[in-house]
């Protein structure tokens, strides 16, 4: 990756090096609360675990892990909020066109009240979901009692989960160079059934004849009279 997006760079060779825990909170808030998904969120995180862990850590893993998490759940807050107020209410009245139309919002309300749930915490370990999932929970103005519930376990799970991680197995080489695929697979597996059922869902209904096309063939079955 480029320079300026190397975790072990920005917290170890420039001069980000003397404020590590700042430096994180601020890098994990921009990219889970202001729309900016190209940060080195997973890696940010193993790389600071890392860091503490060494003999004269720069920051505390007993500081660093809760710190992450809640800036992770503030940062998935503010999203959540801008995707509500600034988004949604602004496409709730547009008008339909070409490219939008406001029956699109209802079905991600749906979805949301839905899958919601599963949906929150396994964005988390996915980049460029985990900055849009939020805001798209906004649009469609999920019932924001579950969205903080969830939220609460996802930001735990991928703020202090993956700091700890970094803590406990950063000098694996295997795991140190492949965290991001790592966790990548782990979602893909997690949503495999899914997958699976909505592919069998395409299959199905490709099968079946349109309408039209059902009617048309029931009425050239009928005999001549």
């Amino acid at each position: 990756m480029p320079q300026f997006l190397d975790p072990m760079y920005l917290l170890t060779e420039s001069w980000l090096k003397n404020a590590v825990l700042p430096a994180i909170l601020v890098i994990v808030f921009i990219e889970t609360g202001l729309l900016f998904p190209l940060l080195p969120g997973d890696s940010l995180l193993f790389t600071g675990g890392l860091l503490a862990a060494q003999a004269n850590p720069p920051v505390s893993i007993w500081v660093l892990a809760p710190a992450v998490a809640f800036t992770a759940f503030a940062g998935d807050q503010c999203a959540y909020w801008i995707g509500r107020k600034a988004f949604g209410a602004a496409l709730y009245h547009r008008e339909d066109g070409r490219f939008f139309k406001k029956k699109y919002i209802t079905e991600s309300h749906a979805f949301f009240e839905k899958w919601g749930p599963a949906a929150i915490i396994l964005a988390r370990f996915v980049p460029i979901a985990r900055t849009f999932v939020p805001v798209l929970a906004g649009v469609s103005a999920m019932d924001y009692k579950k969205y903080v519930s969830f939220d609460i376990v996802g930001a735990i799970l991928w703020g202090g989960g993956v700091t700890v991680l970094g803590y406990f197995l950063g000098n694996v080489e295997f795991i140190k160079t492949n965290v991001e695929a790592i966790f990548l697979l782990i979602v893909f597996v997690s949503i495999l059934p899914g997958i699976i059922t909505v592919a069998k869902n395409m299959l199905q209904r490709g099968t079946k004849p349109e309408p039209e096309q059902a009617e048309y063939v029931a009425s050239s079955n009928e005999p001549n009279r």
